[in-house]
């Protein structure tokens, strides 16, 4: 908890006070005190004006070289914490970080001073710390050859907030209908004041409860007997995000003013089958109201794709079919009241035989009774895997040739979510021999947030616990979890936002990253920023691979629009949350490929041969993509339904082959706990 200046502590909006209000309506804050750089003792450095957009009367220039500094004196009329804003301009794309002294004592080290994009970029870099009555000495030294920014002036006001507002209590629904229902929750309470509750249906977004904001909360627009798992987060003004509520699981009704279908669609037709694509039509169906979907079901009655509207087409292509592989299709028609008709006549077709070489073969199952294996990781010497299970934080060993699968051990300190988080991503140290070097690496969610952390092992159990890296924030979703040493030997952490997508974009924040470190936890030496950061503008990355030029890439899963391909290189800034897919944002990267929600929701990644595995959730499949140096070839889509949803894939150390995972008994699953499968599929050379 903060702790209270009354000189300085105030609001940073005004909320309107009402049933609604989560907290007290706080006074309105003093203005903050400016301090030009071009008037402070300045070490190294020299004040300049050939830059625009500067206050005062100039700017610092630093010297290009460690331990350069400005020096301000500033006076506090009592003591307490404050806010400390460098504004500041760099040109380069080089982070300049500086250490941030108070009084002698350093407040922040390597603290983050970004590229700007033009020496007339201003941008402002934020820290609290806590001043003492009257003068106070506050210095920003540069700690790197490269010197510091151009900096414009101190600006010393009320400290910012960084406090996260509470956890939401219990929701309830209530007055539930086939199209809406009340949601309502106690509320959380904040230091400076609740601005609006977040409601998300499993991992995605579909309200705001703002204005005033709070509960109850009738939400509208709902597909009638529908299941709904809802939960809530509070957000302050500042932006902070609260932890998850508990869930509220509510299912709609039918809809009692339309009990009548669609008729049954026409005989469909297909052409322009290709080797994953084809296109399927068919006569409309009727409807007393009007039908507003078309679903095209394969012969287990899995949906393989969606038309949408008012009235909906009846024409679409399938873009995610698997190659040389017979499908059997129908369609139903859905009409607003969630009414589904009878089945249109079936057509059979097959699509192309794959292309070229390194296709999966039909996979044969390796062992079974797991409980959400998330994450596979090979011994150095390639002779057997350990496996996590994400909600029991047990660790299984399974030897190469599928026998002998043992628990070895769990991982203290993990914790769930509910939801994504749990014990993770595990990778051995790139040394590892059982012997000298015993070192294994997890990400795992604890009480506090997400961390790695370090185990030995023997070869036979696991022992010890260390915490090597930590301060991600964890929530109910979007942990990332994937970990993987790269062929440099610096330890690569997949972070996801945690539900508060500005983090992605705070190059002072860990989450929405990709974080490269050493073994003992340090940022690793090269880093774009100075700090752990490698890459920045993810939303829930999961998916790591380096390919055979050693090349990044990364899978992650978008919100509601599109998944995505990343090709990962360093200080690059990946969009989200301005961009979900490909956009034109100058100085934000596209992803090299996309997919629909509705056939990736990617988590494991693994490179064999010329081609990335990616292992599809929601699109219960693997997808096969092709690289050609940096750019993405052929895709191909492989048994789309048939093993449920998908987790973790490897490579197969020293063969032309893949293990990959199940995840059938997580909540999106509905599984019963045991369910889940280790299943192995060779790389053919032919068809499949």
């Amino acid at each position: 908890m903060k702790s209270p200046w009354p000189a300085m502590l105030a609001a940073l909006l005004l909320i309107p006070t009402s049933a609604y209000a989560a907290s007290p309506v706080p006074a309105p804050a003093p203005a903050a005190t400016d301090h030009q750089a071009e008037t402070a003792t300045i070490s190294q450095g020299l004040v300049e004006s050939n830059h625009a957009g500067y206050t005062g009367t100039g700017f610092v220039n630093y010297d290009n070289l460690t331990g350069s500094y400005v020096q301000f004196t500033v006076t506090a009329a009592s003591a307490g914490p404050a806010s400390l804003t460098f504004r500041f301009a760099n040109g380069t794309t080089t982070d300049r970080p500086m250490t941030i002294t108070v009084n002698g004592t350093a407040v922040a080290t390597g603290k983050s001073f970004p590229g700007t994009g033009a020496w007339s970029t201003w941008q402002d870099a934020t820290l609290n710390t806590t001043l003492v009555a009257g003068s106070n000495t506050i210095r920003a030294t540069a700690t790197t050859a490269n010197g510091g920014p151009n900096l414009d002036r101190l600006q010393v006001g009320a400290p910012s907030d960084t406090e996260l507002p509470t956890a939401p209590g219990q929701p309830v629904c209530s007055d539930i209908t086939f199209n809406a229902l009340t949601l309502s929750w106690p509320a959380s309470t904040d230091n400076v004041g609740v601005v609006a509750y977040d409601i998300y249906n499993q991992g995605q977004k579909i309200a705001e409860a703002a204005n005033p904001p709070g509960s109850p909360y009738r939400l509208t627009g709902l597909r009638p007997n529908a299941r709904y798992e809802l939960s809530v987060f509070g957000r302050d003004a500042a932006g902070n995000v609260s932890p998850t509520s508990p869930e509220a699981i509510c299912t709609t009704t039918a809809d009692p003013g339309d009990p009548t279908p669609p008729s049954a669609p026409g005989q469909p037709t297909v052409s322009g089958v290709g080797q994953t694509t084809a296109t399927v039509s068919w006569p409309a169906s009727t409807d007393n109201r009007g039908v507003t979907q078309y679903d095209i079901r394969n012969a287990n009655n899995a949906v393989l794709d969606t038309t949408t509207g008012t009235p909906p087409a009846t024409s679409k292509q399938l873009t995610a079919l698997a190659c040389n592989t017979s499908y059997t299709v129908h369609i139903v028609a859905k009409d607003a009241a969630g009414n589904t008709s009878a089945t249109s006549p079936t057509t059979t077709f097959t699509t192309g035989a794959c292309a070229g070489g390194n296709n999966p073969a039909t996979p044969t199952q390796i062992s079974s009774g797991w409980s959400i294996p998330w994450d596979i990781a090979w011994a150095p010497d390639g002779s057997f895997a350990l496996v996590t299970e994400r909600d029991t934080f047990k660790v299984f060993r399974i030897s190469k040739n599928g026998s002998g699968k043992t628990q070895v051990g769990t991982v203290p300190n993990s914790v769930t979510t509910d939801g994504e988080g749990g014990l993770m991503g595990l990778a051995f140290s790139p040394t590892w021999n059982g012997g000298t070097d015993q070192q294994v690496f997890f990400m795992h969610t604890a009480s506090e947030g997400n961390r790695i952390a370090r185990m030995n092992f023997n070869g036979t159990a696991l022992s010890g616990y260390s915490t090597v890296f930590g301060g991600m924030r964890k929530n109910r979703y979007h942990n990332g979890g994937r970990i993987r040493f790269g062929p440099d030997g610096f330890l690569y952490i997949a972070i996801g936002d945690s539900q508060q997508s500005n983090l992605a974009q705070d190059r002072n924040a860990l989450n929405g990253k990709i974080l490269r470190i050493t073994k003992t936890g340090a940022a690793a030496p090269g880093n774009p920023f100075g700090t752990a950061i490698y890459s920045y503008g993810h939303r829930n990355p999961q998916g790591l691979a380096w390919d055979s030029a050693g090349r990044l890439w990364s899978s992650e899963l978008g919100n509601s629009s599109v998944d995505e391909l990343n090709l990962i290189q360093p200080g690059k800034n990946y969009g989200w949350p301005t961009c979900e897919g490909t956009c034109s944002t100058t100085g934000m990267t596209n992803p090299k490929r996309t997919w629909s929600v509705s056939s990736a929701s990617p988590s494991g990644l693994a490179y064999a041969n010329g081609a990335l595995f990616m292992a599809a959730l929601r699109g219960q499949r693997m997808w096969r993509i092709t690289l050609s140096g940096e750019t993405v070839g052929t895709v191909t889509s492989h048994w789309p339904g048939t093993y449920g949803r998908l987790r973790a894939v490897t490579k197969i150390p020293g063969e032309n082959a893949i293990w990959f995972t199940t995840t059938n008994a997580d909540n999106n699953g509905g599984q019963p706990d045991g369910s889940d499968r280790l299943l192995r599929s060779n790389l053919t050379t032919g068809k499949n």
